[in-house]
């Protein structure tokens, strides 16, 4: 697979989508640049001149050129957008009087406009001025200038406007906010679905790699376009054949008679670049990549040459793409059969896994409305194909097997908004690559990629799964069955035993029981046979009848305090009706489906099944109690989510985030490789951001020990006294820290016990005041160079690690995932008072949380934040630890348009 570093997307060359979905890259502008420059403006109309200069001025044009080619210079940049080195568009911007203001001018080739270039250099630029501590754009335009004026009115930034003559004077604020962000969301999925076009819902297809005798993947890959019907031009691509399968072939793909949407590509590895930069000059706008076995040469070029000649791709070394749309039949894979037409949208990685969803989709008939097989994803995505699912009008569900992610803050923002719209379910893949980092505090023990990925799932409202069978489980019920309103299932079955594991399965997975009220009681009891038992689970005996336990079933569906109802059923031989009689009982009346109900047949041969029903709808029938309660757990906890509005990211009083990046800057230029923060340089930016330390003091004598403990004495006059050396992080296990000292012979006696014990390495000691009792809590924040900042809260104090009560969002957290944190771990009791206790300050631990948070996404060089422990009172949270790793990284925009 192919990865690029932040650094490297930052000074390399980003390709991105225009509105149509063609491919453009978006560069720095060097000096050799200067030529193509001048000859954008020389192609410029005179009134396209008039508007960008004030005037049709070819002198003021050549002014341009020069100035965007000058060398470098502080408060000035300037990017280009080039397609196929062809420059098609400029954007600058230059610093003045005022540092964090800067004037942008734009100017588009004619006949491109409309097209977005305009905006998305400016987002580029918006994007480098932001990291460059700019936070003001302005423009001079002519009033008639109604393009331009456009563009700034549609960024999704406040503009404001004044007149001056016919001059109008625009300040652009340059605000990080949500409307900025799904602004340029909304810009990218529709560049994103325009690209995807040619890809799935191609008019032309070549197969280039399809050999005349049976064996071959190419082979294979036309036949199976051409038996799955596909309802436009399909030809293969064979210098040793006329015609393969009956299908038309042609020497090579600039020989064939139209230009092809979409390339197959089923050659040998070592012949995949050239095969890629001859689909590119032709003219082709995707390809699909099966092969295997590049080596990283071979997949540079491949990408290369998709990135040049503006192709989407899907692989290499993949199962295929489907699109069962009926007037297109698109079935370019090789697996054993075609998918049923259907709801759900696939996307996988694996393609064994595909081809066990696609066949349980088909079984299920629930089929598939398309599935991509990403491989070595270099660069089709599964978050392209949730914006193609949440566009498309056919796809109700979407299914994911992700093994990476490119760009995961991206990602969750489209699974955000997507999953309110249709249930995202995924295979959490790789749980066991737990992968402690070599890094050594509690934080970064703590974040296992595991950790990551299900903060990840859970905040965007993905349903997370552990294997493709229960994933499939979840669809059937989510696929055929309203959401419940809560977590609360009532369990009816024939056979007392089968009652017992259902309620097992549903405690286990975390759905409630509840107990019927009286009424319920006594209306269950006038409909079932005599010696039922009325508790929850309801046991109807072996010998109810079908119309018994169609008239409870449908009477606990309308009982209030229940939002589910699980049937549990076993073969018997007593009553009169069969187990197909008893199921039908479930599958006749239309009315039921208020709230979900599912099945269990322990006889069942399949693991699920889906039962039709008398109103053209299906039941979800298990042959396992656990699998029906996991796929009502899901989806509890999808309607939970549902059911509440998206969270927003609070603002924030006295946090001074300039003074934390000199803070940063100052301590990377005096240590070029990073490193742990001394004490002073800890405080410091823990107080640019408000969070509350217990009072400290440094002293590197014993005497200024005595004087220090003097100044700070905390409970019962008593002081703490930690030792300090650089590298130091686990002070307790290094038994680095004497507690409870009284009076200046104890404060001398620890001090010369931390000389005798590190000499060498101490170069100092921290006095705080003993702190009073309270809940020792851990707070911590580490930077993943794949997902960003994680957050991390739990117990702490010496059990931090022993007992691994934590709970993780990403960061930046809104008001729910801070309220997710606090109440998730098990010692969240602890928090809200137990047996008459108060609570502790819940707003000040929020507080906390929110300003770690915060900290965290503002510095990229923030490797890792440690506090622990964080003692919570009732009346307040203070750090009483903090230890804080710095690395030299550079800032880097997720949400900034680029493809990988």
């Amino acid at each position: 697979m192919i990865t690029t570093t932040d650094d490297e997307h930052d000074r390399s060359p980003a390709h991105a989508l225009l509105a149509d979905g063609t491919t453009v890259c978006i560069r720095p502008v060097v000096p050799a640049d200067h030529d193509q420059l001048e000859e954008l403006y020389d192609e410029m109309s005179p009134e396209n001149l008039r508007l960008r200069f004030f005037a049709a001025s070819r002198r003021s044009a050549t002014m341009a050129a020069d100035r965007a080619c000058a060398p470098a210079r502080p408060g000035y940049r300037a990017l280009l957008a080039e397609t196929q080195g062809h420059v098609i568009g400029l954007a600058e911007y230059e610093t003045g009087d005022e540092a964090d203001s800067a004037e942008i001018s734009i100017a588009v080739a004619d006949g491109l406009h409309h097209r977005g270039v305009g905006t998305l250099l400016v987002e580029h630029l918006v994007s480098a001025a932001r990291s460059e501590g700019i936070t003001t754009f302005t423009a001079d335009a002519l009033g008639e200038n109604h393009e331009v004026l456009r563009l700034f009115s549609d960024l999704g930034l406040r503009v404001t406007r004044r007149f001056d003559g016919p001059e109008v004077r625009c300040t652009v604020p340059l605000d990080e906010d949500d409307a900025y962000l799904s602004a340029v969301e909304a810009r990218g999925r529709r560049a994103d679905v325009a690209s995807l076009q040619p890809l799935l819902r191609p008019h032309v297809i070549a197969v280039v790699g399809a050999g005349r005798k049976p064996g071959s993947v190419g082979r294979a890959l036309l036949h199976h376009l051409h038996s799955g019907e596909f309802s436009r031009r399909l030809f293969a691509v064979n210098p040793s054949a006329t015609s393969i399968l009956g299908i038309p072939c042609h020497p090579s793909v600039t020989a064939l008679p139209r230009t092809p949407d979409l390339v197959v590509v089923a050659v040998p590895a070592p012949a995949v670049p050239a095969t890629a930069e001859e689909c590119g000059k032709a003219g082709v706008r995707a390809l699909l990549v099966v092969t295997a076995g590049l080596d990283s040469d071979q997949a540079q070029a491949l990408l290369s040459a998709c990135r040049t000649h503006g192709m989407r791709l899907v692989g290499p070394n993949c199962l295929g793409i489907t699109n069962t749309e009926p007037d297109l039949r698109l079935d370019a894979t090789f697996a054993a059969g075609h998918p049923h037409p259907g709801t759900a949208g696939v996307a996988v990685q694996s393609g064994g896994i595909g081809i066990a969803l696609l066949d349980g989709l088909s079984r299920l008939g629930i089929g598939v409305s398309s599935f991509v097989s990403l491989g070595d994803k270099y660069d089709v995505s599964g978050n392209d194909m949730l914006q193609w699912w949440e566009s498309d009008g056919r796809t109700d569900l979407a299914l994911l097997h992700l093994e990476s992610f490119g760009n995961p803050r991206a990602f969750s923002r489209t699974a955000r908004r997507v999953t309110r719209c249709m249930p995202v379910l995924t295979v959490d893949a790789g749980r066991t690559d737990a992968g402690r980092r070599a890094a050594a505090s509690h934080t970064a023990a703590a974040a296992t990629r595991t950790m990551t990925r299900q903060a990840l799932f859970t905040q965007a409202g993905i349903t997370a799964t552990r294997s493709v069978g229960e994933l499939l489980e979840t669809a059937a019920l989510l696929h055929s069955q309203p959401l419940p309103e809560g977590s609360r299932v009532a369990i009816v079955t024939n056979a007392g035993g089968a009652g017992v594991l259902a309620a097992d399965a549903c405690g286990e997975a975390g759905l409630a029981l509840p107990a019927f009220t009286p009424s319920t009681v006594d209306d269950l009891l006038a409909v079932l046979p005599d010696g039922a038992a009325i508790g929850n689970p309801v046991d109807a005996t072996a010998a109810v009848t079908e119309e018994e336990l169609g008239t409870c079933v449908d009477r606990l569906m309308r009982c209030t305090g229940i939002d589910a109802v699980l049937v549990a059923l076993v073969p018997t031989a007593v009553a009169e009706a069969t187990g197909d009689d008893l199921v039908r009982a479930l599958t006749r009346s239309p009315g039921r489906r208020a709230r979900p109900v599912a099945v269990v047949r322990l006889e069942q041969a399949l693991p699920v099944e889906l039962l039709p029903t008398a109103d053209s709808g299906t039941i979800p029938s298990y042959a396992e109690p656990h699998s029906a309660a996991r796929a009502l757990a899901h989806a509890a906890a999808r309607a939970g989510w549902l059911g509440r509005p998206a969270g927003s990211v609070p603002e924030l009083a006295d946090v001074d985030a300039p003074r934390a990046h000199a803070v940063v800057d100052d301590h990377l230029r005096a240590h070029p490789d990073g490193g742990w923060l001394d004490p002073s340089t800890c405080a410091d930016l823990l107080s640019c951001y408000g969070i509350p330390q217990i009072p400290w003091a440094w002293a590197e004598t014993e005497d200024a020990a005595v004087l220090a403990a003097e100044r700070l004495r905390g409970v019962d006059g008593r002081v703490v006294m930690k030792a300090h050396w650089p590298g130091l992080v686990h002070k307790t296990q290094q038994h680095a820290v004497h507690l409870d000292l009284r009076g200046d012979t104890q404060v001398r006696t620890a001090f010369r016990d931390f000389q005798t014990r590190c000499a060498g390495l101490m170069t100092g000691v921290v006095v705080q005041p003993l702190a009073a009792r309270g809940t020792e809590l851990f707070a911590g924040v580490v930077q993943d160079e794949v997902f960003g900042p994680l957050v991390l809260f739990g117990l702490g104090g010496k059990a931090t690690e022993v007992l691994a009560d934590h709970a993780a969002r990403l960061a930046p957290l809104t008001d729910h995932d801070v309220h997710d944190l606090i109440t998730s771990p098990r010692c969240a009791p602890l928090l809200f008072g137990t047996h008459g206790g108060a609570p502790v300050d819940l707003e000040g631990l929020e507080q906390l949380l929110l300003r770690l948070s915060r900290m965290a996404a503002d510095l990229p060089q923030l490797a890792e934040a440690d506090f622990n422990p964080a003692l919570a009172t009732p009346d307040q949270v203070t750090v009483l630890d903090a230890r804080v790793r710095l690395l030299p990284r550079r800032p880097h925009d997720p949400y900034l348009r680029r493809l990988r």
